[in-house]
């Protein structure tokens, strides 16, 4: 008793000294969350909750994934090496599969040679430049990166978008825009080293950007689109669509000096698209070389889409018409739930995010299904159906297996269904 009573006389004041010291990290916590804007809030959990999930998901899959004899497939097995070389984590290594290494070789490709690769437009991979230093000269995680920062700005863009667009009627327009953008068929490619995310939250901006009317920021915005991926430069379209809009569709000589003076910064798009084709013939004397290296390298012409469309669905392979058939059925949710004028130019966008690939001929069967994602209005059109009573988890539950089966082949590296 003595001995208790000496150790709480010289130990006692400490718990008495520090015991605020908790209570006051708390409330400083407290105080830095309730300054976090809502949407901001809902976004960042939101973000957090899908990374913690699908790295939960993939790493089971792929535990168990290892004891089936035979995996991974013999024409995966250089995917499996790749992969352990960028990290020994399987839920960093798993979000990276074929075009992610050719990214991450145009990322380490020295500026000061001659360029060889004109396979890929470059802003993704140059984004990821002045990242691998702070790295670790790891260009790789650099790639990653920057594919998740695009992808925490996307939803952000979705939500202020979503809830704009289906007319702030209910609270939740925005979430549910957010949540069914993230439950679309291949969604959890957004996470991965791949362009997606950077191409949707550049998308997704200069659409918001054009219904705020600022016109100067979509044009910039428009710049860097079309310097993502080459179907970017013809988003020009619907976004003069909107303009159009806002001017109630009125067309003529007495409307054409206010469609200039407001709308030249859209000539910034397509010149996105000029800046790469210059870069290709500065490096190798040919405006094209991006399309004659796709016409080597993967045997890509320019055909008609709908022709390409109709003979995988005619054909006898399965896996091209199960792709085809989820692009005819975006389609088709676009044109009922955007049939509406005020919604005309998202129906023209998505139309021409899910044709232009298709108009590449059937080498893009493979990838076509991580294109689609390009489609976001689709998952407004969701959102808005969404709000009748009963449907919301109906579709919640559809979307969420569909994807999980597809993220399910994308861990076991049948990546060519996908990508």
């Amino acid at each position: 008793m003595r001995d208790e009573r000496r150790a709480g006389t010289t130990d006692g004041p400490a718990p008495a000294r520090w015991s605020g010291v908790p209570g006051r990290l708390a409330s400083a916590g407290g105080r830095l969350v309730t300054r976090i804007p809502t949407r901001w809030g809902f976004v960042l959990a939101v973000f957090v909750g899908s990374k913690l999930v699908l790295s939960l998901v993939g790493v089971l899959v792929l535990t168990a994934w290892d004891g089936v004899p035979g995996a991974p497939p013999a024409d995966e097995t250089m995917t499996r090496i790749q992969q352990d070389r960028i990290s020994s984590h399987r839920w960093i290594s798993l979000w990276f599969a074929w075009d992610s290494f050719l990214y991450d070789n145009l990322a380490r490709l020295p500026l000061d040679r001659p360029w060889n690769d004109f396979g890929f437009p470059l802003l993704y991979p140059f984004l990821a430049r002045p990242l691998a230093p702070l790295l670790g000269g790891h260009t790789a995680w650099a790639l990653l990166l920057v594919a998740n920062v695009a992808l925490l700005f996307q939803l952000w863009f979705a939500y202020r978008l979503g809830a704009r667009l289906l007319g702030d009627e209910d609270p939740g327009d925005g979430r549910r825009a957010v949540r069914y953008l993230l439950l679309l068929p291949t969604a959890f490619l957004f996470q991965a080293a791949l362009t997606e995310s950077l191409f949707v939250c550049l998308a997704l901006a200069a659409f918001w950007y054009a219904e705020q009317r600022r016109w100067l920021v979509v044009g910039i915005v428009g710049y860097f689109l079309a310097m993502s991926r080459s179907v970017g430069f013809v988003v020009v379209i619907p976004l003069a669509l909107v303009l159009l809009r806002q001017h109630g569709w009125r067309l003529g000589l007495r409307s054409l000096p206010r469609y200039v003076r407001e709308g030249w910064p859209l000539l910034l798009v397509p010149a996105g698209w000029l800046t790469f084709m210059a870069f290709c013939r500065w490096q190798s004397g040919d405006w094209f070389a991006y399309q004659h290296a796709q016409e080597k390298g993967w045997g890509i012409k320019v055909q008609n889409p709908l022709g390409v469309a109709g003979s995988a669905l005619v054909g006898d392979n399965s896996a091209n018409r199960f792709r085809v058939w989820i692009a005819v059925a975006m389609l088709l949710v676009a044109a009922v739930g955007l049939r509406r004028r005020a919604d005309w130019p998202y129906l023209a966008y998505t139309v021409i995010v899910v044709l232009v690939p298709l108009s590449m001929g059937p080498p893009v069967y493979k990838s076509l299904l991580r294109y689609l994602l390009a489609a976001f209005p689709v998952a407004l059109v969701l959102a808005r159906w969404a709000r009748r009573p009963g449907l919301d988890p109906w579709l919640t539950a559809g979307l969420a297996l569909l994807q999980g089966a597809l993220f399910a082949v994308w861990l076991t590296y049948w990546t060519h269904l996908i990508i």
